[in-house]
């Protein structure tokens, strides 16, 4: 079938400033495209128009040959009675898609230089909450937040693509391609500081993380993260000492040689090297480490025995601890323990030293925090954590689709 012979002539009403809910695109033929339909939007709630139509005249006027922001500006224009003369795609039509995700990076498309059109997006923040309706663009899916027109949203893969670029290439001019996408990186920076320890080495690049809501359930697993140095045994020590019958700390292994008054499985379990080294061979253990020639480590056994009698386990561990912990197994609640405001009892020296692993850590993980509190005050900390702690005990709550299926 030739195009004449399938012309067809589409009229709508249109509000003064309303948007239509398309982006468009010039092929190399000069022709105007529909490149997407955002759902909800004035085109898709319609259904006159679908991807891969090409706009031949807008209101009588041949449109061939005109730029995409010239023919967008014109579309957002014009209001009232609207015709367009259109040679439909006749494409299938795609599949829904609507799941949820977290958001585990900040967004602002009016900052983005690869966005079609930046008008077309929508910003978001670590830790929002988003309903992805569509994945049919490789590069740009639609989503909306709740209750909210849908918008343009980096994919994870242009993300990761992007972020990878960004960590790799610090300080450096360079051209990336991906799926036909071209920009020059002239500002490229990697997430943590050359002084940085080696905490973030080797971290995988977050993106989004699909999740679906729940009834409110128990969290198995306190989590304490934060800089050394910061209080978080303290924390944990004040969390016991006063509800001594909702948390508990699981007891460490050590190889070192047992003190005259102290007892076995009281504050260590005392076991020989060779029976730590065969259980560290085999997975056994959480964390582990050495010190003064003797090893002393935290079995996974042990966290789960602390919450077979009903407890919840008070963990202040290393980041990298979250690739076990963070799963339905140990339904941890995580809790980021920032560095107080400057006080007298800290030298400025150790302050700067910990306030500077501390934006290492949450630049790093902060995605994944569900709490992050000021070390202050301990009386004001340990309410706040109480506080939170059991709001997310009594109601609903998003967690990852893999603590679910």
């Amino acid at each position: 079938m030739d195009e004449c012979s399938r012309i067809k002539i589409v009229t709508f009403q249109k509000n003064y400033d309303e948007a239509l809910g398309i982006t468009l695109r010039v092929n190399d033929a000069g022709h105007c495209i529909v490149a997407r339909i955002m759902h909800g939007g004035l085109i898709h709630q319609q259904g006159i128009l679908h991807i891969g139509d090409h706009i031949m005249e807008v209101n009588d006027m041949n449109v061939q040959g005109f730029t995409v922001d010239v023919l967008q500006r014109m579309l957002r224009d014009l209001y009232g009675s609207i015709t367009l003369k259109i040679v439909p795609s006749y494409r299938p039509p795609q599949n829904q898609c609507e799941i949820f995700v977290k958001a585990l990076f900040n967004y602002d498309p009016l900052h983005d230089d690869l966005i079609p059109c930046p008008q077309a997006g929508i910003a978001f923040s670590v830790g929002d909450i988003l309903q992805v309706i569509s994945k049919d663009d490789h590069n740009w899916w639609q989503a909306r937040h709740c209750c909210q027109p849908a918008g343009l949203i980096p994919s994870s893969e242009l993300q990761e693509w992007r972020m990878t670029c960004a960590s790799i290439e610090k300080n450096k001019k360079f051209n990336c391609s991906w799926f036909g996408l071209k920009r020059k990186l002239n500002r490229c920076s990697n997430p943590s500081s050359s002084s940085s320890s080696r905490l973030l080495d080797h971290q995988e690049v977050f993106t989004y993380e699909e999740v679906v809501r729940v009834p409110s359930f128990h969290r198995k697993t306190l989590i304490l993260l934060g800089a050394h140095g910061v209080g978080r045994r303290h924390i944990k020590n004040t969390l016991i000492h006063m509800f001594p019958k909702r948390f508990a700390y699981p007891v460490p292994h050590t190889t070192r040689t047992p003190k005259k008054d102290e007892e076995h499985g009281r504050t260590y379990f005392f076991i020989t090297h060779e029976q730590m080294m065969a259980d560290i061979a085999a997975h056994k253990y959480l964390e582990y480490g050495t010190h003064d020639d003797n090893m002393y480590g935290t079995k996974l056994d042990t966290i789960q025995h602390i919450h077979k009698q009903g407890l919840v386990a008070i963990l202040d561990v290393e980041p990298q601890a979250m690739k076990t912990l963070r799963n339905v197994e140990y339904s941890p609640y995580i809790v980021f323990v920032a560095p107080p405001n400057l006080s007298p009892s800290f030298d400025e020296e150790n302050l700067e030293t910990m306030l500077t692993e501390s934006e290492e850590l949450e630049s790093q993980y902060g995605c994944l925090f569900d709490l992050k509190v000021v070390n202050n005050d301990i009386d004001v900390t340990i309410q706040i954590i109480i506080d939170s702690l059991d709001e997310a005990e009594t109601q609903p709550q998003w967690v990852p689709i893999t603590w679910v299926y």
